[in-house]
């Protein structure tokens, strides 16, 4: 049987529905029946690939998807390929089997922010371990921020890895010890609120946001997890909370870790204060957002999405901090 011969595929522009330019990248797919199909797929429109050569670069990673199995130089592969190719295969939604909506959120920044940009034309082999530590001790950023770069970096070799476009990585190294060192120390101890601070705090907010306060500190919730809680969540008789979402910027999905979605037991007095938001909330049916943004910005969808918590904190809970005389960073 002839193996299938490495294919480079084509780019072209064309038009979508709305009538706007766009690329497309057309390739043949054989089945496993030996027929051969014509596939494309839209890359994006050229308001934001505006040459045929960024379009290609921008197709590159789903080339070495659709050529895995066969033959070709992968020694010509670059990190700009591999990052491309690591975004088609597992910064995708996979249902519950695939990553959280936050966490490819968060790759996807990072590979844009700082791995692609100094690291996308270099070839997989030309990418040294001292090379990479040098570089992130030059940025200016937290300890913990580098660490999570040295950390994504290391995913895409071992994507490489398994994928056999590479059989190392210079991240790791060959042996413990051997690879990129990067600390991800604390370099500020963070600051904690006293028990009359936090009176003081909570004597300034409103109900909803004394409620938000309440939640995270006693069910230690992240940010998401807290926008995506709906009145259907909570059991009031048996004192439970059941977090089944993640809201992250106004997509919902699924939790960080499995053992997010663990049922929370929630203390006497933190239901009272629930219950007497319920009794004040504007939407309270079961599958209302328990903290639903109402204002009037919102237009048509009033209610319809959670509170952007990030603005809660800015403009909500951080002036209650100030007039409470609390002069500590509150976050």
């Amino acid at each position: 049987m002839r193996k299938a011969r490495y294919q480079k595929g084509c780019v072209s522009l064309s038009v979508n529905g709305s009538g706007e330019p766009v690329w497309i990248f057309r390739w043949r797919e054989t089945l496993p029946d030996s027929r051969c199909v014509a596939r494309k797929k839209q890359i994006g429109l050229v308001e934001r690939y505006p040459s045929k050569t960024a379009a290609e670069r921008a197709v590159a990673g789903l080339r070495l998807a659709i050529n895995a199995e066969r033959p070709g130089d992968h020694k010509a592969i670059t990190m700009e390929m591999l990052v491309q190719h690591y975004r088609e295969t597992e910064l995708i939604d996979n249902g519950e089997e695939g990553k959280a909506y936050s966490t490819r959120d968060r790759y996807d920044s990072c590979l844009s922010r700082w791995i692609t940009p100094r690291w996308g034309d270099y070839r997989l082999s030309d990418v040294k371990t001292i090379a990479v530590e040098q570089w992130l001790r030059k940025i200016d950023r937290a300890n913990a921020t580098k660490a999570r770069i040295r950390n994504l970096m290391s995913a895409l070799f071992n994507h490489g890895i398994r994928w056999e476009f590479t059989d190392r990585n210079p991240i790791t190294g060959p042996v413990r010890g051997s690879g990129v060192r990067q600390s991800s120390k604390r370099e500020r101890i963070p600051e904690i609120l006293e028990v009359e601070e936090m009176r003081a705090l909570l004597a300034e907010l409103a109900l909803r946001e004394r409620v938000l306060v309440f939640l995270d500190m006693a069910t230690g919730l992240r940010r998401g997890e807290l926008a995506g809680l709906q009145w259907r969540d909570v059991d009031f008789q048996n004192l439970l909370l059941r977090v089944e979402r993640s809201v992250v910027d106004l997509v919902v999905g699924k939790c960080k870790t499995e053992a997010s979605k663990k049922p929370v037991p929630l203390d006497e007095y933190l239901a009272q204060d629930l219950f007497e938001w319920y009794q004040h909330a504007p939407c309270i049916r079961p599958e209302d957002w328990i903290f639903a943004s109402t204002s009037n910005r919102a237009g048509k969808n009033r209610g319809q999405h959670p509170l952007c918590l990030s603005s809660i904190m800015r403009y909500h809970i951080q002036p209650a901090a100030i007039r409470a005389g609390i002069m500590k960073k509150v976050s």
